[in-house]
């Protein structure tokens, strides 16, 4: 049972179906660190061009979940709801392997360093334990 349904991910984060690429959260640290789901299906939109007979799920895509996951930890304290987290910057990215439709990625953010409005997030995605993108995740609370 997750924690967050997408509905209450909404309540979080101001993201909105296109661009909403969080199902459901499934651990939540507020302030420290949360776990998402993405279940990557056919009907994303993307997949119509990237790439036509082979679609993979864009890697700046997998970031942006990752920061999704990153901000719904970020934003849950009472202090920070109504908030917004924008990207500061991000660092480090690795890509492994793609991510293709049915694919189902594990999102993990963890806050390892905030001072006032800014800080850093160590994030990890995953599709069947194995390891599918990695980085360092700046953000910034207005």
């Amino acid at each position: 049972m997750p924690v967050l349904t997408t509905k209450q991910i909404m309540e979080i984060i101001p993201h909105r179906q296109p661009f909403l690429l969080i199902d459901t959260v499934e651990e939540l640290e507020p302030g420290v660190r949360a776990a998402a789901k993405k279940c990557v299906s056919y009907n994303e939109p993307y997949f119509g061009g990237h790439f036509p007979g082979e679609p993979v799920m864009p890697g700046v895509l997998i970031i942006e979940a990752l920061a999704q996951t990153g901000a719904v930890a970020i934003l849950c304290p009472e202090e920070n709801r109504g908030k917004t987290a924008y990207f500061a910057g991000i660092n480090s990215a690795k890509f492994r392997q793609k991510v293709v439709p049915g694919d189902v990625l594990v999102l993990e953010t963890e806050i390892i360093r905030q001072k006032g409005p800014l800080g850093v997030g160590k994030a990890t995605a995953r599709v069947d334990g194995k390891i599918v993108c990695t980085a360092e995740l700046t953000f910034a609370i207005n």
